[in-house]
């Protein structure tokens, strides 16, 4: 079946607008409602009422809509709204077919990449549904069938199966973090609350959460939580004994990351950055994209006096740029041992956060050049005494989301100031 590209018509996106979508997951559920009165009643409805998972309500346009005695297929056009989401305009499809056992199978079909490693929540070898929009699609799919005058009880006795597919998931999974979570072939299925929000932090925050703790599980003894894709590339350098899973893009998140690491029980944690990175974690930032969590060439100054570099530096230091000014400025100086200071102060940081998050894990702290894989300074040290904590709870997150999927954004912020855009 030869499928229309529909992208066209999807608004387009307003970079400074807050206009919100749905998420993979509602058109999911949207699909699978749609073809299944459909299939029940032998007619398509013009549009579809959905139910998101924090109890509001959205209606959505199936198209691409083929009905046979034995099954149902639709597809809907995602809409992310104004947020810079892959799947924008992307098609979002449901078949839905009679089987001869009682109840609902649901599946994943073409683009729905699968689980091959475990850590993430879900089984190894199922599809990429999250947990969240399994329920919404079984949800919804119950109320199509009320819709199509069956029966609440019709599935005891009747089964269907809705098998889930995105035509063009495979190309747009290239363009996610998919692969190293260790899903393959395709797009996860996705959505706490079941929209999508402009530019948000919180489903960004969630998928450092999971890259953590996908290689708590399955790199137990070290995790290396880097502050972007160079730093991580010259980690696997520095240790190349360890799988890539092992290795975690932190972004931001630097706090966020290291909790994660402490509630799954790591016994190492080692933290790869640059310069303005390691400066803003010595500051005690954890969130280091955050309004005021600036570097603060005042406190680097006070550092080059402390360490006896000369006053000459610090004033010097005092006026700097960027946090790699200041490293250009201690080389040409002879003032690494303000550098090292750093080093020592945020695995000082990183400690205290551990101890607070109630761990006991060992840390390093490692700064790296810019420009090639070189280390200029570590620390490392001890948060706690003897071997690491037993994981108190290693819930998924999104088992832990899945509880209550309202408060899934109630930290939420607008990421335009770190995307720029």
């Amino acid at each position: 079946m030869t499928l229309k590209d529909y992208r066209h018509t999807v608004p387009p996106r307003n970079r400074k607008g807050n206009r919100t979508g749905y998420t993979t997951g509602s058109n999911a559920a949207a699909a699978a409602k749609a073809a299944t009165v459909a299939l029940l009643s032998g007619a398509w409805p013009d549009e579809i009422e959905i139910t998101l998972p924090i109890g509001e309500t959205a209606v959505m346009r199936p198209v691409e809509m083929e009905l046979t005695a034995d099954y149902a297929f639709c597809c809907m056009v995602k809409d992310a709204g104004d947020d810079p989401d892959v799947t924008h305009g992307a098609l979002i499809c449901a078949k839905v077919s009679r089987r001869d056992l009682a109840g609902l199978e649901l599946d994943g079909g073409i683009g729905v990449g699968r689980v091959t490693l475990p850590g993430i929540g879900l089984p190894v070898g199922d599809p990429a549904i999250n947990i969240v929009p399994r329920q919404q699609i079984r949800e919804n799919v119950a109320d199509a069938i009320l819709e199509a005058g069956q029966g609440d009880d019709y599935l005891d006795y009747n089964g269907l199966r809705a098998e889930i597919s995105v035509p063009e998931g495979e190309k747009i999974a290239k363009n996610t973090l998919n692969s190293k979570l260790g899903i393959i072939g395709g797009i996860s299925i996705l959505g706490t609350t079941g929209k999508v929000f402009a530019y948000s932090t919180a489903s960004w925050r969630a998928s450092v959460i999971q890259a953590v703790e996908l290689a708590a599980t399955n790199s137990q003894e070290v995790v290396v939580l880097t502050t972007g894709g160079r730093s991580e590339r010259y980690g696997k350098i520095f240790m190349p004994e360890l799988p890539d899973v092992a290795f975690v893009q932190l972004s931001v998140f630097t706090g966020a990351g290291f909790e994660t690491a402490v509630r799954h029980g790591v016994k190492r944690g080692v933290f790869i950055g640059m310069m303005g990175k390691m400066i803003k974690t010595a500051q005690g930032h954890f969130t280091t994209h955050v309004a005021g969590n600036q570097v603060d060439f005042g406190f680097l100054a006070d550092i080059c006096r402390q360490v006896g570099t000369g006053e000459e530096l610090a004033d010097q230091v005092s006026r700097a740029n960027t946090g790699r000014h200041f490293l250009e400025l201690c080389q040409a100086h002879d003032g690494m041992a303000a550098v090292q200071k750093v080093t020592d102060l945020a695995l000082e940081q990183l400690i205290g956060l551990v101890k607070k998050a109630g761990g006991s894990m060992d840390v390093e702290a490692i700064l790296v050049e810019f420009n090639e894989p070189t280390i200029i300074c570590r620390a490392q040290g001890l948060a706690g005494q003897g071997a690491a904590q037993t994981a108190a709870d290693t819930s998924s997150l999104m088992e832990r989301l899945a509880e209550n999927p309202a408060d899934a954004y109630a930290d939420d912020e607008d990421g335009r100031h770190i995307t720029k855009k």
